[in-house]
Protein backbone atom coordinates (compact mmCIF):
# COMPACT_ATOMS: atom_id res chain seq x y z
CA UNK A 1 0.00 0.00 0.00
CA UNK A 2 1.49 3.42 -1.14
CA UNK A 3 1.38 6.22 1.73
CA UNK A 4 2.36 9.82 1.30
CA UNK A 5 2.63 12.66 3.59
CA UNK A 6 1.40 16.29 2.83
CA UNK A 7 3.63 18.69 4.26
CA UNK A 8 2.94 22.82 4.17
CA UNK A 9 3.93 24.60 0.73
CA UNK A 10 5.52 20.82 -0.09
CA UNK A 11 5.15 20.08 -4.09
CA UNK A 12 4.19 16.32 -3.90
CA UNK A 13 6.49 14.31 -6.56
CA UNK A 14 6.28 10.94 -7.36
CA UNK A 15 2.67 10.83 -8.01
CA UNK A 16 0.86 9.13 -11.22
CA UNK A 17 -0.29 11.35 -14.33
CA UNK A 18 -3.24 13.79 -13.53
CA UNK A 19 -6.51 12.02 -14.11
CA UNK A 20 -10.21 13.99 -14.76
CA UNK A 21 -12.75 13.98 -11.82
CA UNK A 22 -15.19 11.98 -13.24
CA UNK A 23 -12.45 9.21 -13.53
CA UNK A 24 -11.48 9.41 -10.14
CA UNK A 25 -15.18 9.54 -9.11
CA UNK A 26 -15.72 6.18 -10.51
CA UNK A 27 -12.68 4.59 -8.99
CA UNK A 28 -13.48 6.10 -5.55
CA UNK A 29 -16.93 4.22 -5.38
CA UNK A 30 -15.08 1.38 -5.79
CA UNK A 31 -13.76 1.20 -1.99
CA UNK A 32 -16.61 0.04 0.45
CA UNK A 33 -16.40 2.63 3.26
CA UNK A 34 -18.98 3.37 6.06
CA UNK A 35 -19.51 5.51 9.33
CA UNK A 36 -19.69 2.73 12.48
CA UNK A 37 -21.33 3.24 15.46
CA UNK A 38 -19.30 2.94 18.52
CA UNK A 39 -20.26 0.40 21.00
CA UNK A 40 -23.38 -1.12 19.48
CA UNK A 41 -24.90 -0.01 16.98
CA UNK A 42 -28.33 0.78 19.18
CA UNK A 43 -26.13 3.56 20.22
CA UNK A 44 -26.77 7.10 19.59
CA UNK A 45 -23.21 9.08 19.80
CA UNK A 46 -23.13 12.80 20.63
CA UNK A 47 -21.02 15.66 19.44
CA UNK A 48 -20.66 19.49 19.83
CA UNK A 49 -19.88 21.39 17.19
CA UNK A 50 -19.13 25.75 17.38
CA UNK A 51 -21.69 27.35 15.37
CA UNK A 52 -19.48 30.15 13.96
CA UNK A 53 -21.41 32.71 11.35
CA UNK A 54 -24.21 30.07 10.83
CA UNK A 55 -21.65 26.90 9.81
CA UNK A 56 -21.07 23.75 11.96
CA UNK A 57 -17.47 23.31 13.14
CA UNK A 58 -16.87 19.95 14.27
CA UNK A 59 -13.72 18.28 15.57
CA UNK A 60 -12.58 15.29 12.98
CA UNK A 61 -9.43 12.99 13.20
CA UNK A 62 -8.05 12.02 10.02
CA UNK A 63 -5.71 8.88 10.27
CA UNK A 64 -4.89 10.33 13.84
CA UNK A 65 -4.60 13.79 12.72
CA UNK A 66 -6.96 16.16 15.02
CA UNK A 67 -8.61 18.51 12.40
CA UNK A 68 -11.44 20.97 12.41
CA UNK A 69 -14.18 20.18 9.82
CA UNK A 70 -17.44 22.14 8.31
CA UNK A 71 -20.35 20.22 8.34
CA UNK A 72 -21.61 20.36 5.18
CA UNK A 73 -24.86 18.73 3.45
CA UNK A 74 -23.81 20.35 0.14
CA UNK A 75 -20.35 18.54 -0.29
CA UNK A 76 -20.16 14.86 -0.91
CA UNK A 77 -16.85 13.48 -0.51
CA UNK A 78 -14.39 15.54 2.13
CA UNK A 79 -11.93 17.96 1.15
CA UNK A 80 -9.13 19.15 2.85
CA UNK A 81 -7.47 22.21 2.46
CA UNK A 82 -5.56 24.66 4.64
CA UNK A 83 -3.28 22.48 6.26
CA UNK A 84 -0.36 25.01 6.91
CA UNK A 85 -0.52 24.85 10.50
CA UNK A 86 0.06 21.35 10.70
CA UNK A 87 3.51 19.24 10.74
CA UNK A 88 2.03 16.41 8.46
CA UNK A 89 -0.78 14.54 7.92
CA UNK A 90 -0.72 11.17 6.59
CA UNK A 91 -2.56 10.51 3.08
CA UNK A 92 -3.38 7.21 1.51
CA UNK A 93 -3.37 5.65 -2.40
CA UNK A 94 -2.95 9.36 -3.51
CA UNK A 95 -3.26 10.40 -7.09
CA UNK A 96 -3.19 14.42 -8.75
CA UNK A 97 -6.31 15.55 -10.10
CA UNK A 98 -7.90 18.60 -11.29
CA UNK A 99 -11.69 19.72 -10.19
CA UNK A 100 -14.44 21.77 -10.78
CA UNK A 101 -16.39 23.20 -8.43
CA UNK A 102 -18.86 26.53 -7.19
CA UNK A 103 -17.49 29.51 -8.95
CA UNK A 104 -16.79 30.76 -12.50
CA UNK A 105 -12.93 30.36 -12.38
CA UNK A 106 -10.88 27.41 -13.98
CA UNK A 107 -10.54 24.20 -12.36
CA UNK A 108 -7.93 23.55 -9.55
CA UNK A 109 -5.20 21.49 -8.68
CA UNK A 110 -5.83 18.63 -5.97
CA UNK A 111 -4.84 15.30 -4.49
CA UNK A 112 -7.52 12.26 -4.35
CA UNK A 113 -6.99 9.61 -1.72
CA UNK A 114 -8.68 6.81 -0.85
CA UNK A 115 -8.58 4.19 2.41
CA UNK A 116 -8.23 6.87 5.08
CA UNK A 117 -9.34 6.50 9.03
CA UNK A 118 -11.55 9.07 9.94
CA UNK A 119 -13.27 9.15 13.74
CA UNK A 120 -15.96 11.50 14.32
CA UNK A 121 -17.19 11.64 18.53
CA UNK A 122 -16.11 7.45 18.42
CA UNK A 123 -17.27 7.06 15.26
CA UNK A 124 -15.48 5.23 13.00
CA UNK A 125 -15.21 5.11 9.30
CA UNK A 126 -11.42 2.64 8.08
CA UNK A 127 -12.10 3.37 4.35
CA UNK A 128 -13.00 6.97 3.57
CA UNK A 129 -12.23 8.80 0.58
CA UNK A 130 -10.99 12.35 0.29
CA UNK A 131 -9.50 15.15 -1.50
CA UNK A 132 -7.01 18.21 -0.57
CA UNK A 133 -6.84 21.10 -2.11
CA UNK A 134 -3.72 22.54 -3.30
CA UNK A 135 -3.98 25.95 -3.76
CA UNK A 136 -3.08 27.97 -0.62
CA UNK A 137 -5.98 31.05 -1.16
CA UNK A 138 -8.69 28.71 -0.31
CA UNK A 139 -8.94 28.86 3.50
CA UNK A 140 -12.19 29.75 5.44
CA UNK A 141 -10.02 30.57 8.47
CA UNK A 142 -9.16 34.29 7.97
CA UNK A 143 -12.99 35.03 7.10
CA UNK A 144 -14.06 33.07 10.36
CA UNK A 145 -11.52 33.18 12.76
CA UNK A 146 -11.31 30.22 14.28
CA UNK A 147 -8.88 26.60 12.19
CA UNK A 148 -11.00 25.41 9.63
CA UNK A 149 -9.12 22.33 7.77
CA UNK A 150 -12.08 20.85 5.59
CA UNK A 151 -15.07 20.48 5.13
CA UNK A 152 -17.44 16.65 5.26
CA UNK A 153 -20.62 16.44 4.76
CA UNK A 154 -22.99 13.46 2.48
CA UNK A 155 -20.87 10.34 3.90
CA UNK A 156 -22.25 11.21 7.31
CA UNK A 157 -25.74 11.63 6.24
CA UNK A 158 -26.13 8.92 4.04
CA UNK A 159 -24.82 5.93 6.70
CA UNK A 160 -26.79 7.65 9.17
CA UNK A 161 -29.87 9.28 10.98
CA UNK A 162 -28.33 12.73 11.50
CA UNK A 163 -30.25 14.88 14.46
CA UNK A 164 -29.10 18.34 14.30
CA UNK A 165 -29.66 20.59 17.58
CA UNK A 166 -28.99 23.95 16.22
CA UNK A 167 -30.29 25.15 19.71
CA UNK A 168 -28.47 23.61 21.44
CA UNK A 169 -25.21 23.14 19.73
CA UNK A 170 -25.02 19.48 19.33
CA UNK A 171 -24.77 16.82 16.61
CA UNK A 172 -26.75 13.14 17.39
CA UNK A 173 -26.30 9.89 14.91
CA UNK A 174 -28.21 7.29 15.24
CA UNK A 175 -28.23 3.55 13.22
CA UNK A 176 -31.08 3.99 10.64
CA UNK A 177 -32.11 0.62 10.98
CA UNK A 178 -32.97 0.69 14.90
CA UNK A 179 -33.96 4.58 14.79
CA UNK A 180 -37.63 4.94 15.73
CA UNK A 181 -38.79 8.90 15.34
CA UNK A 182 -40.50 10.11 18.66
CA UNK A 183 -43.32 12.77 17.37
CA UNK A 184 -43.98 16.29 19.30
CA UNK A 185 -45.70 18.97 19.09
CA UNK A 186 -45.43 21.83 16.64
CA UNK A 187 -42.76 19.81 14.69
CA UNK A 188 -43.04 18.60 10.62
CA UNK A 189 -41.79 16.25 8.72
CA UNK A 190 -40.96 16.72 4.92
CA UNK A 191 -40.04 14.90 2.26
CA UNK A 192 -36.40 14.94 1.41
CA UNK A 193 -35.09 13.98 -2.08
CA UNK A 194 -31.44 12.58 -1.84
CA UNK A 195 -29.82 12.28 -5.49
CA UNK A 196 -26.73 12.24 -6.31
CA UNK A 197 -25.31 12.79 -3.16
CA UNK A 198 -27.35 16.05 -2.69
CA UNK A 199 -30.69 16.48 -0.53
CA UNK A 200 -33.03 18.71 -1.59
CA UNK A 201 -36.43 19.97 0.25
CA UNK A 202 -39.31 21.64 -1.79
CA UNK A 203 -41.20 24.91 -0.34
CA UNK A 204 -42.30 28.07 -1.26
CA UNK A 205 -41.02 31.76 -1.84
CA UNK A 206 -43.07 34.80 -2.12
CA UNK A 207 -40.86 37.52 -3.76
CA UNK A 208 -43.05 40.43 -4.49
CA UNK A 209 -46.48 40.37 -5.07
CA UNK A 210 -47.12 37.23 -7.40
CA UNK A 211 -48.05 35.15 -4.47
CA UNK A 212 -46.45 32.16 -3.31
CA UNK A 213 -43.83 30.08 -6.02
CA UNK A 214 -43.01 26.93 -5.62
CA UNK A 215 -39.40 26.33 -5.12
CA UNK A 216 -37.32 22.84 -4.60
CA UNK A 217 -33.65 24.28 -2.79
CA UNK A 218 -30.81 22.26 -2.03
CA UNK A 219 -30.22 22.07 1.48
CA UNK A 220 -26.84 23.53 2.01
CA UNK A 221 -25.50 23.62 5.72
CA UNK A 222 -22.03 24.88 4.19
CA UNK A 223 -23.65 27.83 3.19
CA UNK A 224 -23.79 30.27 6.00
CA UNK A 225 -26.57 32.67 3.77
CA UNK A 226 -30.22 32.59 4.04
CA UNK A 227 -31.55 31.44 0.73
CA UNK A 228 -30.75 31.85 -2.52
CA UNK A 229 -32.29 31.99 -5.99
CA UNK A 230 -31.56 31.02 -9.45
CA UNK A 231 -34.07 33.86 -11.55
CA UNK A 232 -36.36 32.48 -14.22
CA UNK A 233 -36.36 29.04 -12.95
CA UNK A 234 -39.50 29.10 -12.30
CA UNK A 235 -42.27 31.43 -12.89
CA UNK A 236 -42.50 34.76 -10.68
CA UNK A 237 -38.88 33.72 -9.89
CA UNK A 238 -37.13 37.02 -10.81
CA UNK A 239 -34.81 39.28 -8.79
CA UNK A 240 -37.25 42.33 -6.77
CA UNK A 241 -36.46 45.89 -7.86
CA UNK A 242 -34.90 47.02 -4.29
CA UNK A 243 -31.87 45.01 -4.46
CA UNK A 244 -27.93 45.54 -4.12
CA UNK A 245 -24.50 44.03 -5.40
CA UNK A 246 -22.89 41.63 -2.95
CA UNK A 247 -20.18 39.44 -2.31
CA UNK A 248 -21.76 36.04 -1.51
CA UNK A 249 -19.10 33.67 -0.76
CA UNK A 250 -16.40 31.77 -2.13
CA UNK A 251 -16.17 28.48 -3.72
CA UNK A 252 -13.67 25.81 -4.91
CA UNK A 253 -13.78 27.48 -8.18
CA UNK A 254 -13.67 31.48 -7.13
CA UNK A 255 -15.62 33.64 -5.54
CA UNK A 256 -19.29 34.29 -6.16
CA UNK A 257 -21.43 37.54 -6.61
CA UNK A 258 -25.03 38.43 -6.96
CA UNK A 259 -27.89 40.82 -5.92
CA UNK A 260 -28.69 40.52 -2.50
CA UNK A 261 -32.16 41.69 -1.17
CA UNK A 262 -35.40 40.41 0.67
CA UNK A 263 -38.31 38.52 -0.13
CA UNK A 264 -41.20 38.86 1.17
CA UNK A 265 -41.48 35.15 3.09
CA UNK A 266 -39.98 31.81 2.92
CA UNK A 267 -42.61 28.66 3.35
CA UNK A 268 -41.21 25.11 4.45
CA UNK A 269 -44.07 22.97 5.76
CA UNK A 270 -45.87 25.08 8.34
CA UNK A 271 -43.37 27.24 9.37
CA UNK A 272 -43.16 30.75 7.28
CA UNK A 273 -40.32 32.95 7.81
CA UNK A 274 -40.86 36.73 6.96
CA UNK A 275 -39.15 39.49 5.40
CA UNK A 276 -36.17 37.25 4.70
CA UNK A 277 -32.83 37.50 3.20
CA UNK A 278 -32.04 36.30 -0.25
CA UNK A 279 -29.37 36.41 -2.75
CA UNK A 280 -29.89 35.88 -6.51
CA UNK A 281 -26.39 34.62 -7.46
CA UNK A 282 -25.27 34.97 -11.26
CA UNK A 283 -25.53 32.42 -12.71
CA UNK A 284 -21.96 32.24 -14.89
CA UNK A 285 -20.89 30.71 -11.60
CA UNK A 286 -23.22 27.71 -11.82
CA UNK A 287 -21.72 26.86 -15.61
CA UNK A 288 -20.09 23.54 -14.42
CA UNK A 289 -22.81 22.06 -12.27
CA UNK A 290 -25.63 20.35 -14.00
CA UNK A 291 -28.79 21.82 -11.81
CA UNK A 292 -31.93 20.10 -13.18
CA UNK A 293 -35.22 21.06 -11.42
CA UNK A 294 -33.49 23.06 -8.60
CA UNK A 295 -34.74 26.88 -7.85
CA UNK A 296 -31.79 27.27 -5.42
CA UNK A 297 -30.48 26.98 -2.49
CA UNK A 298 -31.28 26.64 1.55
CA UNK A 299 -28.61 27.68 3.47
CA UNK A 300 -27.21 27.80 7.20
CA UNK A 301 -29.15 31.41 8.55
CA UNK A 302 -32.75 29.94 8.00
CA UNK A 303 -31.37 26.18 8.84
CA UNK A 304 -29.83 27.55 12.44
CA UNK A 305 -33.84 28.54 13.25
CA UNK A 306 -34.88 24.64 13.58
CA UNK A 307 -33.69 21.88 15.44
CA UNK A 308 -33.57 18.93 12.41
CA UNK A 309 -33.11 15.55 11.92
CA UNK A 310 -32.03 14.12 8.87
CA UNK A 311 -32.80 10.60 7.54
CA UNK A 312 -31.53 10.30 4.21
CA UNK A 313 -32.25 6.61 4.33
CA UNK A 314 -35.88 7.23 4.51
CA UNK A 315 -36.12 10.29 2.44
CA UNK A 316 -37.03 12.66 4.91
CA UNK A 317 -36.43 15.78 7.11
CA UNK A 318 -37.96 16.65 10.44
CA UNK A 319 -38.60 20.71 11.57
CA UNK A 320 -39.21 21.52 15.02
CA UNK A 321 -38.20 25.64 15.93
CA UNK A 322 -36.04 27.01 18.10
CA UNK A 323 -34.60 29.92 20.27
CA UNK A 324 -33.00 31.07 16.38
CA UNK A 325 -36.57 31.12 14.69
CA UNK A 326 -37.65 34.96 15.08
CA UNK A 327 -34.19 36.49 14.79
CA UNK A 328 -33.81 39.17 12.60
CA UNK A 329 -31.91 38.44 9.33
CA UNK A 330 -28.22 39.61 9.25
CA UNK A 331 -27.74 42.61 6.50
CA UNK A 332 -23.93 43.92 6.01
CA UNK A 333 -25.25 47.69 6.66
CA UNK A 334 -21.80 48.80 7.17
CA UNK A 335 -20.75 47.36 3.70
CA UNK A 336 -17.04 45.94 5.02
CA UNK A 337 -16.11 42.28 5.23
CA UNK A 338 -13.46 41.33 7.69
CA UNK A 339 -10.82 38.56 8.73
CA UNK A 340 -8.69 37.63 10.50
CA UNK A 341 -5.11 38.44 9.17
CA UNK A 342 -2.56 37.09 11.76
CA UNK A 343 -1.29 38.90 14.83
CA UNK A 344 -0.01 42.24 16.55
CA UNK A 345 1.49 43.13 19.76
CA UNK A 346 -0.40 45.86 21.77
CA UNK A 347 0.67 47.41 24.94
CA UNK A 348 -1.67 47.91 27.98
CA UNK A 349 -1.54 49.72 31.01
CA UNK A 350 -2.38 47.10 34.09
CA UNK A 351 -2.37 48.88 37.02
CA UNK A 352 -4.48 52.21 38.11
CA UNK A 353 -3.37 55.70 39.18
CA UNK A 354 -2.25 54.45 42.78
CA UNK A 355 0.25 51.35 40.86
CA UNK A 356 -2.41 48.97 41.86
CA UNK A 357 -2.36 45.93 39.42
CA UNK A 358 -5.60 45.24 38.13
CA UNK A 359 -7.10 41.57 37.42
CA UNK A 360 -5.34 39.59 34.40
CA UNK A 361 -7.63 38.24 31.61
CA UNK A 362 -6.74 36.49 28.95
CA UNK A 363 -9.17 35.35 26.58
CA UNK A 364 -6.76 34.44 24.11
CA UNK A 365 -4.05 32.48 26.14
CA UNK A 366 -1.14 34.61 24.14
CA UNK A 367 1.91 35.83 25.60
CA UNK A 368 2.43 38.49 27.52
CA UNK A 369 5.71 40.50 28.41
CA UNK A 370 5.42 42.53 31.67
CA UNK A 371 7.27 46.09 31.34
CA UNK A 372 8.15 47.50 34.82
CA UNK A 373 5.24 45.62 36.54
CA UNK A 374 2.78 48.15 35.25
CA UNK A 375 1.96 47.62 31.12
CA UNK A 376 1.60 44.37 29.20
CA UNK A 377 2.67 43.41 26.08
CA UNK A 378 0.47 41.28 24.39
CA UNK A 379 0.41 39.18 21.23
CA UNK A 380 -3.89 39.14 19.89
CA UNK A 381 -5.47 38.41 16.44
CA UNK A 382 -5.28 41.54 14.00
CA UNK A 383 -8.60 41.86 12.17
CA UNK A 384 -8.38 43.51 8.94
CA UNK A 385 -10.95 45.21 5.98
CA UNK A 386 -10.98 42.71 3.29
CA UNK A 387 -13.50 43.85 0.72
CA UNK A 388 -15.39 47.09 1.19
CA UNK A 389 -18.84 47.35 -1.14
CA UNK A 390 -19.14 50.27 -3.34
CA UNK A 391 -21.54 52.76 -2.24
CA UNK A 392 -21.82 51.58 1.42
CA UNK A 393 -21.76 53.58 4.55
CA UNK A 394 -18.31 52.52 4.59
CA UNK A 395 -17.22 52.87 1.41
CA UNK A 396 -18.50 57.03 1.16
CA UNK A 397 -16.38 57.70 4.62
CA UNK A 398 -13.25 56.38 2.82
CA UNK A 399 -12.60 52.92 4.93
CA UNK A 400 -10.21 51.07 2.44
CA UNK A 401 -9.11 47.54 2.12
CA UNK A 402 -6.26 46.47 4.04
CA UNK A 403 -7.23 49.18 6.93
CA UNK A 404 -6.25 47.94 10.62
CA UNK A 405 -9.10 47.67 13.00
CA UNK A 406 -8.44 48.75 16.38
CA UNK A 407 -11.88 49.59 18.27
CA UNK A 408 -15.48 49.91 17.47
CA UNK A 409 -17.14 52.66 19.75
CA UNK A 410 -14.28 52.73 21.98
CA UNK A 411 -14.42 49.10 22.61
CA UNK A 412 -10.80 47.34 21.63
CA UNK A 413 -11.80 44.67 19.67
CA UNK A 414 -9.02 42.26 20.63
CA UNK A 415 -11.00 41.26 23.17
CA UNK A 416 -13.75 39.67 21.00
CA UNK A 417 -14.66 37.24 18.94
CA UNK A 418 -14.61 37.66 14.67
CA UNK A 419 -18.23 37.34 14.56
CA UNK A 420 -18.70 39.40 17.47
CA UNK A 421 -17.16 42.19 15.99
CA UNK A 422 -18.75 41.60 12.97
CA UNK A 423 -21.99 42.37 14.74
CA UNK A 424 -20.88 45.17 16.39
CA UNK A 425 -20.31 46.60 13.45
CA UNK A 426 -23.58 45.73 11.90
CA UNK A 427 -26.05 45.92 14.82
CA UNK A 428 -28.74 47.73 13.97
CA UNK A 429 -30.48 50.53 12.00
CA UNK A 430 -29.70 54.10 12.64
CA UNK A 431 -26.84 53.54 14.89
CA UNK A 432 -23.55 55.23 14.46
CA UNK A 433 -20.50 53.40 13.94
CA UNK A 434 -17.56 54.63 14.89
CA UNK A 435 -14.13 52.94 13.65
CA UNK A 436 -10.48 53.32 14.96
CA UNK A 437 -8.24 51.92 12.68
CA UNK A 438 -4.55 51.80 11.74
CA UNK A 439 -3.11 52.71 8.22
CA UNK A 440 0.18 53.00 7.18
CA UNK A 441 1.27 53.29 10.76
CA UNK A 442 -1.30 56.04 11.61
CA UNK A 443 -4.50 56.05 13.42
CA UNK A 444 -7.47 57.27 12.17
CA UNK A 445 -11.42 57.73 13.16
CA UNK A 446 -14.09 56.79 10.69
CA UNK A 447 -18.08 57.42 11.69
CA UNK A 448 -21.27 56.42 9.42
CA UNK A 449 -24.44 55.44 10.51
CA UNK A 450 -26.19 51.93 9.62
CA UNK A 451 -28.68 52.36 6.97
CA UNK A 452 -31.85 49.95 5.95
CA UNK A 453 -30.63 48.83 2.67
CA UNK A 454 -34.21 48.43 1.19
CA UNK A 455 -35.97 52.14 1.89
Amino acid sequence: MKKTSVFPGMKSRRLPVALTLLLLLAALGLQAQYYALPGGSKRSPKIHFELVNNLMVIPVEVNGTPLSFILDSGVSKPILFNLADQDSIELKNVSRISIQGLGAGDPIEALASVGNTFKIGGMLNPSQPLYVVLDKEMNFSPALGVPIHGIIGYDLFRDLVVEVNYGRKFLRFHNPQYYTSKPRSREVTLPLEVKGSKAYLKGSVVVSEQGEIPVKLLVDTGSSDAVWLFPGTEKGLEIPHKNYEDFLGKGLSGTIYGKRTKIKQIRLGDYVLKDAKAAFPYMESFQSLQLGDRNGSLGGEVLKRFNMVFNYPQGEVTLSRNAHFDAPFHFNMAGIEIEHAGVRYIAERISDSRGVVMQDSDPFGNVHIMLDGQTRVSLVPEIVVSAIRAGSPADEVGLREGDVILAVNGKRIHEYKLQEIVKMINEREGKRVKLLIERYNRNLLFSFVLKDLFE
